[in-house]
């Protein structure tokens, strides 16, 4: 049985909680201003001209990372949205349980999310992938039929950023060895990029 992936983090000074929190600020810190700020602006023209296109957005993630994917969705959608101009359509693939898990159920896992990407995906669209290790068989599997598919592809890794970081079209790693560093940034990167949109958005 494989072991937890928390015995994986980066442990902080546990000496106080306020230690803990200092550190812990300070490393999250240090990992955003890390991030790739060319991919960051790569990710930003991709998301924008599907916008103006009408192609769609999908997200995928599990675990914390799901649940980023399901909050981006409602982000970048609601939350950039201009009367009178095209909504950024976004749909997290983590999102509609029953489908979800029939396909978990009758393909196997790694194939929940390569099956939707067939299902609802076509050439021009966009794939959210987030997976902190950047390993995870389903999102890597993902990203590789939206490649087929001629589908763009966004990443969102942390640690070293595994296969994801190498095999999507632009890459959004985070270099940090703790899963809530990682995970938190990446909520960070969302936000970042949804107010940044909204905010070109309603200038013009």
């Amino acid at each position: 049985m494989p072991s937890d992936p928390r015995f994986r983090n980066k442990v902080f000074d546990s000496g106080s909680i306020g230690a803990y929190a200092d550190a812990y600020v300070s490393a999250l810190s240090e990992a955003l201003r890390a991030v790739d700020k060319v991919a960051l602006k790569e990710a930003v023209a991709l998301i924008e001209t599907a916008g103006l296109s009408g192609a769609h957005i999908y997200a995928i993630g599990n675990g914390g990372s799901a649940a980023i994917a399901d909050h981006l969705c409602c982000d970048w959608t609601k939350g950039t949205h201009v009367k009178g101009k095209r909504t950024i359509a976004c749909t997290s693939l983590t999102a509609n349980v029953p489908l979800y898990s029939a396909i978990a159920n009758d393909f196997g896992f790694d194939k929940v999310f390569t099956t939707q990407v067939e299902f609802f995906g076509s050439a021009g669209d966009i794939l959210v992938a987030i997976s902190s290790s950047g390993n995870s068989p389903n999102i890597v599997q993902a990203v590789e039929t939206a490649r087929v598919m001629r589908m763009k592809s966004i990443g969102l890794s942390g640690f070293s950023g595994g296969t994801l970081a190498k095999s999507c079209d632009v890459s959004l790693h985070v270099p940090a060895d703790n899963y809530g560093i990682v995970e938190d940034a990446h909520q960070a990167l969302m936000h970042i990029m949804a107010q940044f949109m909204a905010h070109r958005r309603d200038r013009g």
